[in-house]
């Protein structure tokens, strides 16, 4: 876990950790990674779409405009989550469309970061792209795993960090997005999607997904 279980005062709010998600946390970070940069089921990998993007616009800034552009009408359709199999069924705490919109933004953060060179085979790499999501939270994330952060999210990659560490980050950042669903997601937004601070409606995924896009390009600069 993220370190030891502290006895409460009454003034401290239960850990994640310790809540109804801590079963899950770990499988949606999972997923996010197998299904959003992997593919499967129909669904292109992270790999795959940027060598498309970079056939089709050869300079590598106007293919992660056209990587962004594409996944932001695939967010907005939304829907096809229910043709991923396990990835749907599996037992998490994030509804249908909220993991819809971490898949893709997880496969567009994945995909710039391949055209930018990185090798997406790399677990520190995979790790990198997964604290991309939760980029105001990726400090805290990395030191409570006692990762030394030194810059960009994209160091990590040479920092060849051993298998339980990056285990551990993976879940946090599980908890990280479990929790700001379960905190903040209003039932009645039928295609809202969590935002730290509050919920966002229908109509804005595109807006949380060029923020996204943003973070990735800053997170991972080209290679030199």
């Amino acid at each position: 876990m993220l370190g030891r279980k502290k006895e409460t005062n009454g003034k401290s709010p239960a850990r994640l950790e310790d809540g109804p998600f801590a079963g899950s946390a770990h499988a949606v970070a999972q997923r996010l990674l197998d299904v959003g940069l992997d593919g499967g089921a129909g669904f292109s990998s992270a790999q795959q779409i940027a060598d498309d993007a970079l056939r089709a616009h050869p300079m590598p800034e106007e293919a992660i405009d056209a990587i962004v552009t594409a996944h932001r009408k695939l967010a907005a359709v939304g829907g096809f989550v229910t043709g991923l199999g396990g990835f749907v069924t599996m037992p998490a705490a994030l509804p249908a469309n909220v993991l819809e919109f971490y898949l893709v933004a997880t496969r567009m953060v994945g995909a710039i970061a391949a055209v930018r060179g990185y090798q997406l085979s790399n677990p520190s790499l995979r790790t990198a792209v997964l604290l991309t999501l939760v980029d105001a939270d990726a400090g805290a994330v990395m030191q409570k795993a006692g990762v030394v952060s030194t810059g960009r999210l994209a160091s990590l990659a040479s920092q060849r960090l051993p298998a339980p560490a990056l285990m551990v980050v993976n879940k946090a950042v599980g908890f990280r997005l479990v929790g700001q669903v379960s905190g903040r997601m209003l039932p009645n937004l039928g295609r809202g999607v969590p935002l730290a601070g509050g919920v966002v409606g229908a109509g804005l995924d595109a807006y949380l997904l060029n923020k996204i896009g943003k973070d990735a390009r800053r997170e991972f600069p080209p290679r030199t």
